[in-house]
């Protein structure tokens, strides 16, 4: 195979996943029916991004202590208290400009704690939580090339969803994650904590009805584990549905790309080297790591100066031998039992899948090592970022669980942020909104 060239491998047929249709029911309803031609009531809908799908702001403190005189300087913030926007200004395109952006993003593990926290003097926040307005465009000044959600939130909006009524959206800070039993996520819990107390208000403004959730990329994975960690009767008093859209259950072999050399996502005069350590060092970027149960032994990556190979069993001595000996104890003890078993969210599910896209498969690193861009560049069945076995391969043993109902829609062609603009996939979503809300319109006692 020539470098670099792209081979598409089909799904094996073990993969096709059966289309489930269900027959919804509104909770908290009982003994009622539907009157006909009554007017549609609606349930909420909470829209919850992936990673770097929303704003995020920063504060430099005095014990911040800046790599150069670039970065004492800029931005020249007047006003806010000194906020000003981190992700995304397209100051990052520019090189002294990123080195800056990289600092102020890193995360570091504190061991004593055994917790992530910001870089020295360098204070950030998510504003706006509850609202759309930070995960429809990333820059505002900058809609045509920065839009994220602002098309499925329009869609919401012209079948009669009204921001702030019974269409909010949950930002979080998408470099920090979650750990497995036993560790502290300071961060990620209050995101948790947070996204429940929007669930019990939206729901309480529209009358009760439950929410539908619509989560992409590591969304899904944060609404899964906020499912998975919330008392089942809450769970079915509170949640109508989740609809994952491009959710990255089984982690994604891209992400090995990213851990070795930088991945500058196709974002044009960034270098990758510049921004690695910054990318490596995000908490979220590890839970995103292929998964053992998903990979299995499959080489996935090749060092041919180093005549070693890497599956997803072996991800530490990876770390180790990248250079990343500080991701390792974190990896081991955190996240690998995260993503070891992926817990029934307990709620109707409807996955949208994109596939038939070139997405990483495997790579292959020269005699340069992992200093260097991969030599060689395998492509399999996916979404063009996420591998097919990991979108839809770990949910099938939920269509095993007579108590958890789960319906796996494919869009062929749609890569994984193109679900959100593509018409098809818009059409998949508006059909289950208002499945759901056809069981909502109004009620008479039987």
């Amino acid at each position: 195979m020539e470098p670099g060239r792209p081979s598409l491998a089909l799904a094996p047929a073990a993969l096709t996943v059966m289309m489930v249709m269900l027959s919804l029911s509104c909770c908290g309803v009982s003994a009622a029916r539907v009157v006909a031609g009554a007017g549609a009531e609606r349930h909420p809908v909470i829209l919850i991004p992936g990673a770097g799908g929303n704003q995020l702001e920063a504060r430099l403190t005095e014990d911040y202590k800046p790599c150069s005189l670039a970065c004492r300087v800029w931005p020249p913030v007047r006003g806010r208290g000194g906020w000003f926007r981190l992700w995304f200004d397209p100051s990052v395109l520019l090189a002294p400009l990123t080195r800056c952006f990289a600092e102020r993003m890193t995360l570091y593990y504190d061991a004593v704690a055994d917790d992530y926290r910001n870089a020295p003097g360098v204070e950030t926040r998510v504003s706006d939580f509850g609202s759309t307005s930070t995960l429809r465009y990333l820059d505002p000044s900058l809609k045509l090339l920065t839009g994220y959600m602002n098309t499925l939130a329009s869609t919401l909006e012209k079948a009669g969803y009204e921001e702030g009524q019974d269409l909010f959206g949950a930002p979080y800070d998408f470099r920090y994650g979650l750990a497995g039993p036993g560790h502290p996520s300071a961060v990620g819990s209050a995101y948790l904590h947070r996204l429940q107390l929007l669930v019990e208000s939206a729901c309480a403004a529209n009358g009760g009805r439950p929410a539908i959730l619509v989560a992409h990329s590591l969304g899904g994975l944060f609404a899964l584990q906020f499912l998975a960690r919330s008392p089942l009767p809450w769970r079915s008093a509170h949640v109508a549905r989740l609809v994952t859209l491009s959710a990255p259950w089984g982690g994604s072999v891209q992400e090995m790309l990213t851990f070795a050399s930088g991945n500058t996502l196709g974002v044009p005069f960034v270098d990758a080297s510049l921004i690695r350590d910054e990318q490596r060092s995000a908490e979220s970027n590890l839970w995103l790591l292929p998964a053992p149960r998903v990979f299995g032994n499959t080489t996935l990556v090749m060092s041919r100066g180093q005549n070693r190979s890497y599956s997803a069993k072996n991800v530490t001595q990876f770390l180790r031998d990248i250079g990343f000996e500080e991701g390792v104890e974190p990896y081991r003890a955190r996240i690998r039992p995260l993503v070891e078993a992926l817990p029934e969210p307990g709620v109707p599910v409807t996955c949208l899948v994109g596939t038939g896209v070139d997405t990483v498969e495997s790579l292959v690193y020269g005699e340069g090592g992992f200093e260097e861009p991969p030599e060689e560049v395998v492509y399999g069945d996916g979404d063009g970022t996420v591998n097919l076995a990991s979108l839809v391969g770990p949910i099938k043993a939920w269509s095993d669980s007579p108590a958890q109902v789960v319906e796996v829609v494919e869009l062929p062609g749609v890569s994984h942020s193109g679900i959100l603009n593509d018409k098809s996939a818009l059409e998949q979503i508006i059909r289950v909104v208002d499945s759901i809300n056809l069981n909502a319109t109004s009620y008479q006692t039987s």
